[in-house]
């Protein structure tokens, strides 16, 4: 076998954030029942998992102020999982009232970025979480944790992988049974990928970490191929593209989940997600804004080569 192929998974767990995390800094109000379709859409594309909506006050982020009518409104006889991210135990008892049943929790490992983002230190998140987590006790709920700015700050600039290991340590410690390590402003590169990796393994179990990235300077493919050759087989991507970061203006947002599976499959490595499918559920919902969706590969569905 080819050396480079030689250590690559066989298969990928793609976890669509599209939803939740694509949405949420989207200015163009969207309807509840057109959002509700796209997501049917998306899990009838064989997407494992989608992040459906976030249970965060409606006044903080007002695209998501319709999570319960969304949750309400999610397929019931679909193979793929649904959940939600919840900031605090207001929003886990709202999520759980809706019929939640995986839930994600969200810290940082700068102390500055997550003060911004939820007016809290990170040891005041991690206590927040512990409150969560003796709610949760002896009941059947699966929770993921997200560790933004993984691999750089828009305040703090480089973060210290260190920190990354103790914030990871720490949440898988109070009961995460997912890590997505993330690169909340797309600055991560594939050797630091790898080196933040192997150093969260070493107190994590590798098969509990997930990856996150931006492609705000188009690396996230070259980040998911160093992922991939350091044994992480789950990653997050957006539907389209949508979303990004609004420390980093005019950044192409999420990583693509229509590039990503193109690359999967190029690959030779299963995810279980029809491309085809993907891409007709997208050009449906791009068709209900101004502009187009990112997504590099979602562009040659729209717009098909027809050879030199």
């Amino acid at each position: 076998m080819n050396a480079f192929l030689s250590d690559l998974p066989k298969s990928v767990r793609i976890v669509e954030v599209g939803p939740r995390d694509g949405l949420q800094n989207q200015p163009q109000k969207i309807d509840t029942a057109l959002k509700s379709e796209w997501i049917r859409r998306l899990a009838a594309c064989g997407l494992p998992e989608v992040e459906a909506t976030s249970f965060v006050r409606p006044d903080w982020i007002p695209q998501l102020a319709d999570a319960t009518d969304v949750i309400a409104a999610l397929p019931t006889d679909s193979s793929t999982l649904f959940s939600a991210l919840v900031p605090n135990l207001r929003g886990l008892h709202t999520a759980r009232d809706a019929g939640v049943k995986r839930i994600a929790l969200f810290t940082a490992a700068s102390e500055t970025f997550n003060k911004k983002n939820t007016n809290a230190s990170i040891e005041e998140s991690l206590e927040r979480f512990r409150g969560i987590f003796d709610v949760l006790a002896g009941q059947e709920m699966f929770v993921r944790g997200y560790v933004s700015t993984a691999f750089g700050c828009p305040y703090e600039g480089d973060v210290a992988v260190e920190k990354v290991v103790e914030v990871s340590r720490a949440l898988h410690e109070l009961g995460c049974q997912e890590l997505s390590i993330s690169d909340t402003i797309g600055v991560a590169h594939p050797r630091q990928v790898t080196e933040v990796v192997d150093a969260v393994a070493a107190v994590v179990p590798r098969e509990a970490i997930a990856l996150h990235f931006h492609d705000t300077r188009g690396l996230a493919l070259n980040n998911v191929v160093a992922g991939l050759h350091v044994g992480v087989t789950t990653y997050d991507a957006s539907a389209g593209g949508l979303g990004g970061c609004p420390y980093a203006p005019g950044a192409a947002g999420n990583l693509a989940t229509e590039d990503l599976v193109y690359l999967l499959d190029g690959l030779g490595i299963e995810s279980g997600v029809d491309l085809d499918a993907l891409a007709a559920a997208n050009l449906w919902f791009e068709s209900h804004f101004e502009q187009p969706f990112p997504s590099r590969v979602l562009a040659t569905y729209r717009s098909p080569a027809t050879g030199a």
